[in-house]
């Protein structure tokens, strides 16, 4: 098993990432090898530092880096020495069995699309985020950003994407799946949910329990919850500001605790042919750690096996 990582990306990097490495290498039974794609004149440095095995690892030199602020398509185009483009390459061609980055969002995104290629039947890919339940469970939020205008069908497609990772990665045996909604009757909505709705109603390949409101969503009501990409993101900017009130103000709660983007790691792309994880700009060891663990679940799972399976039935 193989997975590939951007040291460049983020904004401690290359430093941060060294850290979650150690903690991966530290805390893992059988870890993967870990293919580290950045400068190898600061890499180098920290791995001797931070007591990292050589035979752990494999770094490959990418002189270039892509910003937080440039464009991203053409970023890639024009710096193709960058950790993600050369990332995106070595995942391509078999090289690397997934691609984690704390870098630029966007050119994430182009990168996978372009450079994988979405599974075949998937109309768009899709982002998605976990959302922490009163009652100590988790579900997933979709979509988050990525798609912020859908039709009906992506958001059926949706469903049954967050149901098989909600299945094989946060082990829940039959997700429910609520379609976010004003209202919980049937015929509830704008145009999009009312169209969306009877599709949800007839997929055999998903348990639909029908539409769930914004006060449903921190409650054990649904498992998977279905939106386009503008109300999930705004939802998903919520939620983080909440974290960041508790911190200002002190206060201690175990649940707002869990708002923690690191406890997490990353978002993955779901919908491409390689297990893509995206990581926030201002990750540290923790989520780098949590990153690379996720991806190594994806892997042993065959998630992306069971996507494509499920896509050409």
């Amino acid at each position: 098993m193989n997975i590939g990582l951007d040291m460049m990306g983020g904004d401690f990097s290359p430093l941060e990432a060294v850290k979650g490495l150690h903690l991966y290498l530290a805390e893992t039974r059988t870890p993967a090898t870990l293919w580290l794609v950045g400068d190898e004149a600061q890499i180098n440095p920290l791995l001797e530092e931070h007591s990292i095995p050589a035979e752990a690892v494999k770094v490959v030199h990418a002189p270039q880096v892509i910003g937080m602020d440039e464009h991203p398509t053409k970023a890639l185009k024009e710096k193709q020495q960058s950790s993600i483009a050369i990332g995106f390459h070595l995942l391509a061609t078999g090289k690397m069995d997934a691609f984690i980055s704390a870098g630029n969002t966007g050119a994430m995104l182009v990168g996978a699309l372009y450079g994988l290629k979405p599974i075949e039947g998937i109309q768009r890919p899709t982002i998605s985020t976990i959302i922490p339940k009163e009652n100590g469970g988790t579900g997933v939020l979709l979509d988050v950003g990525l798609n912020a205008d859908c039709k009906p069908e992506n958001l059926n497609q949706f469903a049954v994407l967050g149901s098989l990772y909600a299945r094989h990665i946060l082990g829940i045996d039959q997700p429910r799946v609520g379609l976010l909604n004003i209202g919980e009757e049937e015929g509830k909505g704008n145009i999009l949910a009312q169209a969306a709705y009877p599709l949800l109603k007839e997929n055999d390949q998903i348990n639909f329990i029908g539409n769930i409101e914004g006060r449903d969503l921190l409650l054990d009501k649904a498992d998977v919850m279905v939106c386009e990409g503008f109300t999930g993101n705004v939802i998903l900017k919520l939620a983080e500001s909440l974290f960041d009130i508790t911190r200002r103000h002190q206060t201690k709660s175990e649940y707002f605790d869990r708002f923690d983007f690191e406890f997490y790691g990353g978002t993955p792309l779901l919908g491409v042919t390689k297990p893509v994880i995206i990581g926030h700009g201002i990750s540290r060891g923790k989520s780098f750690y949590n990153m690379v663990k996720l991806a190594q679940k994806m892997i042993e799972t065959d998630l992306l096996g069971k996507m494509k399976e499920s896509f050409h039935a």
